[in-house]
């Protein structure tokens, strides 16, 4: 039976679960999978359900398709390409069933969040929003409220482990773990449902030529490279990333899980643009040109279990999943 994914702020049920399921998996090491494990080398330190999430999206933003050719606009295992949204749709199922085992409970949802929404109210007011309280999602600066709140006293307390460093990009391991970090009103202004509309309306094609941060199409005006209309200002995704700032900005992003409901909503949002066109992919298998682990078959970069899924399976999963709403 397919569960039902819900607004975050309009299900109170949701909201606690997912803070609830997002520290079980934190403390999830029932895998005994370590950086080793994982191909890391050197010493081998464990590695929480949660956090190889947050590996794997790590390794996909660091692994270029194709690996052997010219990829001047830096497209990679998981983004600035067709594979976006298939990748990201996986990522978040794998996610969804892992939160439904620790929670026990197979009807559960993860819960999305209209940004839209919350982009249609004044620049000031979207900072004041009900999903950075203490009964959302915990607010601004180094959380210390919420359920991701860090407690140096407290070693169960929501910390990172794996991160990359803002200053100087590299990957790190702290094993004490620090506070969550949000800037949030890094960007002017969330996406507005304006800006969506047009997106889900005004594009024809799932992606062109070359399938990179350049190309027109859906899946490049959804991500964020490009806008539309050209003078919206707001690149959707990517923009959501920007105005939450701190930990959403670098690859570990799926260290906030804001990063879960982010994508959620992009997820939503794609569904809703095939409701309209058809659940259609590009590029094809045979599409001369097509680059490498982004075309309709071939096979999504994944550190996290050995499955061979591809973007085909990807494009309808209406007997795992639903929307409460589409709108």
């Amino acid at each position: 039976m397919a569960v039902v994914r819900p607004n975050i702020l309009t299900d109170d049920v949701a909201r606690q679960k997912f803070g609830e399921g997002v520290n079980l998996l934190k403390q999830d090491f029932a895998g005994g999978v370590t950086t080793q494990t994982l191909g890391f080398g050197g010493t081998a330190f464990p590695v929480s359900t949660f956090d190889q999430f947050v590996i794997w999206h790590f390794v996909a933003m660091n692994t270029m398709t194709p690996e052997d050719a010219p990829n001047p606009r830096g497209r990679n295992a998981a983004h600035r390409g067709s594979i976006f949204l298939p990748w990201h749709r996986f990522m978040l199922l794998l996610f969804e069933w892992n939160l439904q085992r620790v929670l026990e409970d197979d009807t559960f949802g993860l819960p999305y969040w209209d940004w839209a929404a919350d982009g249609d109210l004044d620049p000031a007011d979207q900072v004041s929003s009900a999903l950075w309280t203490d009964s959302g999602i915990g607010g601004d600066g180094n959380v210390s409220s919420g359920p991701f709140a860090y407690d140096e006293n407290d070693p169960q307390s929501f910390r990172l482990h794996f991160y990359q460093d803002l200053r100087t990009g590299r990957f790190m391991y702290d094993a004490p773990g620090r506070a969550l970090l949000r800037q949030l009103g890094s960007a002017d202004s969330l996406p507005t449902t304006a800006e969506v509309a047009d997106a889900v309306q005004s594009q024809t094609e799932y992606d062109s030529d070359d399938w990179d941060s350049g190309s027109p199409g859906f899946r490049n005006v959804v991500e964020g490279w490009i806008f539309s209309p050209p003078t919206a200002g707001s690149g959707l995704h990517n923009r959501v990333h920007v105005w939450i700032g701190g930990d959403m900005g670098p690859g570990t992003s799926p260290n906030d899980p804001a990063f879960y409901l982010n994508h959620c909503n992009v997820d939503r949002i794609w569904e809703a643009w095939m409701a309209d066109h058809g659940r259609l992919y590009e590029p094809a298998p045979d599409r001369p040109g097509a680059p490498v682990g982004h075309r309709l078959n071939d096979t999504i970069n994944s550190l996290v279990t050995s499955a061979t899924t591809t973007p085909n399976q990807m494009l309808d999963l209406a007997t795992l999943y639903t929307y409460d709403s589409l709108t």
